[in-house]
């Protein structure tokens, strides 16, 4: 392999050109803000709204639905603080399906969530007396919606749960977790942010979906968060009542338009890069199972994402391995970048059962849409063996 390998696309991919040619416009020329009410103002106004209809098509949500916001955090964020709290203290001018929720104090998340998510829950318990409830997942990282549905209580205000894991790649059943949800009136959050682009977005049975356009192809610093107009949505950020009122502040229409030009690149190619990236993914997971003895497949073999695969390397530092492997030209992480300097082992592979001395070996790699050039799967999985190797040395 000539020059750097990039495998960290997980925490974040290259912008595309396509993107940053649909965007340039509306840093430049159409640079209005779009609650002006004068030509400039009105010409950002109809483009951030043609971005919100396309994004809503992918979705398969209402255009109204969709509420940009700064990232996957921010999303995670609103979805979960701003329903829960939507329906712990409703307000009296509400008249909704949901007026009967009033008083709501319970949700149910897994342990395996990305820390928006997780941090949110913490939030609520800390300062609104919410309770949660953590439901397990197995080995692989995998929720049971029969144990979702036994969760929930008659005060329950929401159930989130993520698409597929960020760290092992693992794809939940959200269609069982949405349909036990829903037979109790229940909304359900999904954390999309990693499954966008490589898994069928719409028609998941999601009340609210959460995406991020740096993990598509767009810049950092823009994401959405459809969620159905019948859901209550207590908004976290005050001032002059943009997005219907759920996120004010000055909309990022450059940052709109890219991400829905990121989203609907990449939901056209996605069977193809899907099926592409996941036999290079399978054949990189079986070499580098038949040439490291101590290497162990972390998350689903086989429901996960087509671009992922993370092993533990029991005995040897995984940071030691991922400083081996750049030497050789591979760039790598040992999971979320949102945990970057933690010395604690992965919440996410604690959760699974794994040891915390085997979890702090473990080594992520995430492939791109263009996937690895040509002999990549078996020559990476070479080098894998090289610096595990290296490091036992």
């Amino acid at each position: 392999m000539a020059g750097p390998l990039y495998l960290d696309h997980a925490a974040t991919s290259p912008v595309r050109p396509e993107v940053l040619e649909a965007m340039a416009p509306f840093l430049t020329r159409t640079f209005g803000n779009p609650s002006s009410h004068h030509t400039v103002g009105e010409a950002a106004s109809a483009a951030l709204e043609d971005a919100r209809a396309r994004v809503a098509r992918v979705l398969g949500m209402r255009t109204g639905d969709v509420v940009f916001t700064a990232g996957g955090t921010e999303a995670n964020n609103l979805a979960v603080k701003g329903i829960v709290l939507a329906a712990r203290f409703p307000s009296e001018e509400r008249n909704d399906e949901t007026r009967g929720a009033r008083g709501r104090r319970h949700l149910i998340t897994t342990p395996i969530e990305h820390e928006s998510i997780l941090e949110s829950v913490a939030y609520l318990a800390r300062f609104h007396g919410v309770e949660a409830t953590l439901v397990p997942v197995d080995g692989r990282g995998r929720v049971d919606p029969t144990a979702v549905a036994a969760a929930i209580r008659d005060d329950t205000a929401l159930v989130a749960v993520g698409h597929a894991n960020n760290e092992i790649g693992t794809i939940q059943d959200v269609a069982g977790i949405a349909a036990a949800a829903a037979a109790r009136g229940i909304p359900l959050h999904v954390d999309a942010v990693q499954s966008a682009g490589w898994l069928p977005l719409s028609g998941l049975g999601a009340d609210s979906i959460a995406i991020a356009g740096h993990k598509l192809g767009a810049p950092k610093g823009i994401g959405a968060l459809a969620v159905r107009g019948r859901v209550p949505l207590e908004p976290l950020v005050h001032g002059g009542g943009q997005e219907r009122g759920r996120r004010s502040g000055t909309e990022n229409v450059a940052g709109a338009v890219a991400l829905a030009t990121a989203l609907e690149l990449a939901e056209g190619e996605r069977a193809e890069a899907a099926a592409r990236v996941g036999a290079q993914s399978a054949q990189l997971i079986a070499g580098v199972l038949a040439t490291v003895p101590s290497a162990r497949l972390t998350g689903d073999p086989e429901r996960r994402l087509p671009g992922t695969a993370s092993f533990t390397f029991a005995e040897v530092s995984g940071e030691a391995v991922l400083l081996e492997l750049e030497r050789r030209g591979v760039v790598s992480s040992s999971g979320s970048a949102c945990a970057a300097g933690s010395d604690e082992p992965s919440h996410v592979l604690l959760a699974c059962g794994i040891d915390p001395v085997v979890a702090q070996t473990a080594v992520r790699f995430t492939l791109g849409r263009a996937g690895l050039p040509g002999d990549g799967p078996d020559r990476l999985a070479a080098l894998v063996s090289e610096a595990v190797a290296a490091v036992r040395s």
